[in-house]
């Protein structure tokens, strides 16, 4: 009995530990404190995620105005009900933006908030729809947009910055359920399903 333990004892010692030496993650926490949180364990590429996290913010920076034009134009006997729902989702795409930029500063980078160019930087179209219908349209197909181009980044990211990957896939299931909500409203207002099921 003594000796099976005895062995067990043995293997346990010559293995290689999963997680890092106490001591050695002190000292690589010490060294190059001025990149904040991204260690050398970060396995992305540090340029590359800012670049694609201000394409994010862009995106969601154009939602927010997009959603808040429309809430303020919605016009007619049923847009009361609409207009609370865009003011919603441009909170929920607000809330969005400043996280995706608190990520960008965690990064090392500098949120892009500059007006200029933020059409062409943005996944999704401000849009010019004059009637409910075409708002809740245009919010729809910009919702759809803003979905495949989340499921993309969330594959993008993986593992390699679990943090991002994370927050991502926060804003996806919010987004879906806006993508669902505007499909919701344009049934109710056409009386058909405008995507086919």
């Amino acid at each position: 009995m003594k000796g099976g333990h005895k062995s067990v004892m043995s293997n346990a010692t010559t293995k290689k530990p999963f997680l890092t030496d106490v001591t050695q993650l002190r000292q690589k926490a010490k060294q190059h404190i001025d990149k904040g949180p991204v260690t050398g364990n970060y396995a992305g590429d540090v340029e590359q995620a800012i670049d694609i996290l201000q394409t994010v913010l862009a995106t969601e920076i154009v939602c927010v105005l997009r959603y808040t034009m429309h809430a303020v134009a919605a016009v007619g006997i049923d847009s009361e009900s609409v207009k609370d729902e865009f003011l919603e989702h441009a909170g929920e795409e607000q809330e969005h933006m400043n996280a995706v930029a608190e990520r960008i500063n965690q990064l090392g980078g500098k949120p892009n908030f500059n007006p200029e160019g933020l059409a062409s930087r943005s996944a999704s179209e401000y849009g010019s729809a004059d009637e409910l219908v075409d708002m809740i349209k245009e919010n729809l197909i910009a919702e759809r947009i803003a979905c495949e181009h989340y499921r993309e980044l969330v594959r993008y990211f993986a593992e390699k910055d679990p943090t991002t990957r994370v927050m991502l896939e926060g804003i996806l299931a919010t987004e879906e359920e806006h993508a669902n909500d505007m499909h919701d409203l344009l049934v109710a207002h056409q009386g058909k399903p405008f995507l086919d099921k």
